[in-house]
């Protein structure tokens, strides 16, 4: 039997050996892919009922804004639906240009590049920058765009211990001195609602000689002056090499973008792959990702609500006698620590009108599990306050560990 032929047959029978979304099916608790039928809004319908949801990341609640649609609507007109091919050929619009240019006056940095979505930035940044003696070095919980970005570099590749600066220290303490060391970090944490150490880690890479880039996919529009991200928000902007953003969180649209110096932008442009062989971000992406920057500079209210709900919602679950993860941020992980229950919980929150999102082994230990909540600036106190009721009334009838009976006498807006 050829090798080709092995190796299809071995595809197949791992294929058919997968039965664990089956028998979640079976048990009616399978929680992913589950059908919405409105827009993307506090307030969702599933099969027909509404829901609230609380599994968003659209951070300031900008997806359903009427001025963002109607910039869509107005490029599709003038522009068509799509680009018909990448960036580097037929591909780039003036619009283009224009979101570049006012992204990276943003994040503060001298030139910016847009891509299709912002896994295609991290996988064609973080690929093309460093070589075959070189070092990538990855905080243990980066989002897997990061991951799979430098599985497709020849450099080599170190993790460290989330967050742990000491760990960091010692692996880029052992490299040589003249390698490139490009540290790749998430700003904000997408599962456990941290922010990294960013004042700790610049002081590093200037001991060791080392480069950093920030991936801001949660942190634009939620921290810093204006929301302009992780770097602004420690005022750490002119330490970081490389800024990273998506537009699918709070700029309520599709595509990400890499911000730099000038020059690095430039090399980029002519060496990141998934930039130059994807097709290009399309028109109406482009124009309501330009309305919501416009609606986050001259709004700041927005944010301010956000943060007033991630207080609330925080102060909430904490009174409810729900256990937490460290989360500094509108992303709010509740531990459940059985896979098992996690995915009853979830399954009980949506009959109950609360969407939530289930985060099982192996994404983490089983041990580990939980349900991660998202808080937008558009939930409204009762909001919160009914999907806290309904989140400690589900983990009582399940039996998880809590001291519930706090809940009672825990609101005080």
């Amino acid at each position: 039997m050829g090798n080709l032929l092995r190796e299809k047959l071995i595809a197949r029978e791992k294929s058919a050996a997968y039965q664990a979304a089956e028998r979640a099916m079976a048990q009616d608790a399978y929680p992913y892919f589950r059908s919405i039928s409105s827009a993307q809004d506090t307030e969702v319908v599933i099969d027909g009922k509404k829901v609230l949801m609380f599994g968003s990341n659209a951070y300031l609640g900008l997806t359903n804004h009427p001025k963002v649609k109607e910039a869509a609507i107005k490029a599709i007109d003038v522009y068509g639906t799509g680009c018909a091919g990448s960036r580097f050929l037929n591909g780039t619009l003036d619009i283009h240009l224009e979101l570049e240019e006012r992204l990276a006056q943003y994040v503060g940095k001298d030139a910016a590049l847009v891509f299709s979505t912002g896994f295609q930035v991290n996988l064609g940044v973080i690929s093309s920058l460093t070589g075959r003696n070189d070092y990538i070095l990855l905080d243990e919980y980066n989002h897997a765009s990061i991951i799979d970005g430098s599985r497709l570099s020849f450099s080599k590749v170190l993790k460290y211990r989330h967050n742990d600066m000491q760990d960091l220290e010692q692996k880029l303490s052992r490299l040589p001195a003249d390698a490139i060391k490009l540290i790749v970090v998430d700003g904000v944490f997408s599962m456990e609602g941290d922010i990294v150490k960013l004042p700790e880690l610049v002081a590093l890479a200037e001991r060791y000689g080392g480069s950093i880039m920030v991936d801001d996919a949660h942190g634009l529009g939620v921290i810093g002056e204006g929301g302009a991200g992780t770097a602004s928000h420690f005022g750490l902007t002119d330490k970081v090499d490389l800024i990273m953003g998506t537009f699918s969180k709070s700029l309520a649209s599709l595509g990400g973008f890499i911000a730099s110096d000038y020059d690095t932008i430039q090399y980029l442009k002519h060496h990141a792959r998934s930039l130059i062989f994807s097709a290009s971000m399309s028109p109406s992406s482009v124009a309501s990702t330009l309305a919501a920057l416009e609606i986050i500079q001259s709004e700041p209210e927005r944010i301010e609500r956000l943060w007033a709900n991630t207080r609330y919602a925080t102060q909430l679950l904490r009174s409810a006698g729900l256990e937490l993860g460290p989360t500094e941020t509108p992303i709010i992980p509740v531990y459940i620590r059985d896979n098992d229950k996690t995915f009853q919980v979830t399954k009980l929150l949506q009959d109950n009108g609360i969407f939530v999102n289930p985060v099982v082994a192996p994404a983490v230990p089983a041990d580990s599990t939980l349900i991660r909540l998202s808080v937008m600036a558009t939930h409204t106190f009762s909001q919160i306050e009914e999907a806290v009721a309904k989140i400690a009334d589900a983990f009582k009838s399940l039996h998880i560990n809590t001291t519930a009976a706090a809940y009672e006498t825990s609101i005080t807006r």
